[in-house]
């Protein structure tokens, strides 16, 4: 699936949202604003309502002609938050030019490869602006000031005393809530990359990702959550920096993850706290390991 597609089935289940909420939706400037899209999307989207009967559109005119059913909205798993879309697009950039100090970065022609509205892009960098790793510079355009070795150690001791917090949160979860099921599908699909890890290895990064995004979010902690963007953009993205012996190193990291959910599926705190501290302090390694020279 594209990146286009992704951030148009999300948009596109937004906007039929809207239509729940209040029975009308606004010109299409407003729509892009609203959703954080292009005005090309919007477009995309108002035609494919239209042809399944939810819309009537003629230029400026948009009349509802019934309410949307569970079977127009695009299924969950084939959209992402718009946030996670950015994040993921801004960092296959930053990779595909080296992720080196000095690098430049043209918010203009990140919301257009993305295929979303400027605003949005804007607003991600600022929050990353924030940590000090990219600077804001005249006319749309932003600098990569690096990244080093002193800032992944201050990242590393913040990201344990996260983790640990919110992994002893997640045993506290009662067993019906969903998040158990979630971690039951992350399980299976753990062990379904370390059968296929030798043609898959470079799937790892984003799984990692969502592994410990997982985890974070049993905190229910505002600011645990928030600050995870800044450690999956260093963390989940550092194993593609360096190439020596991933598909190894990314086998490792799996086994480790299906080592942690053993302990947190188990409650019992000190195991959590056992396989927790040991995934990260490998974690600790691989990222200082994983550092381009020159980074200092």
């Amino acid at each position: 699936m594209s990146k286009q597609n992704t951030v148009y089935k999300d948009a596109y289940n937004r906007c039929l949202r809207l239509i729940e909420a209040g029975g009308s939706l606004a010109s299409e400037p407003e729509l892009g604003t609203t959703l954080g899209v292009s005005r090309t999307t919007v477009r995309t989207i108002l035609a494919r309502m239209q042809e399944r009967g939810l819309l009537e559109w003629d230029k400026r005119s948009k009349i509802v002609l019934r309410d949307p059913t569970p079977g127009d909205f695009f299924p969950d798993e084939e959209t992402d938050s718009l946030s996670e879309i950015i994040e993921r697009s801004f960092m296959r950039k930053l990779l595909a030019g080296g992720a080196k100090a000095g690098m430049q970065i043209n918010e203009l022609e990140l919301a257009r490869e993305i295929g979303v509205g400027t605003t949005s892009v804007r607003e991600f960098l600022i929050r990353f602006s924030r940590f000090g790793l990219i600077e804001k510079r005249p006319n749309s355009h932003w600098v990569l000031k690096g990244f080093t070795r002193a800032f992944a150690l201050e990242l590393t001791e913040i990201r344990e005393m996260f983790e640990l917090r919110s992994a002893a949160a997640f045993t506290a979860i009662e067993h019906g809530n969903p998040v158990w099921a979630d971690l039951d599908a992350m399980e299976r699909e753990h062990r379904d990359f370390l059968d296929a890890v030798a043609t898959r290895y470079a799937e790892f990064s984003e799984m990692d990702e969502r592994f410990h995004r997982l985890i974070h979010k049993a905190s229910h902690n505002r600011f645990i959550v928030d600050f995870y963007d800044v450690i999956a953009m260093i963390f989940h993205y550092h194993y593609q920096w360096n190439k020596t012996n991933e598909a190894q190193r990314n086998a490792i990291a799996a086994t480790e993850h299906l080592n942690y959910i053993a302990a947190l599926k188990s409650g019992d705190l000190a195991e959590v706290e056992k396989a927790c501290r040991r995934h990260l302090q490998s974690a600790r390694e691989t990222l200082l390991q994983s550092i381009p020279e020159g980074w200092a």
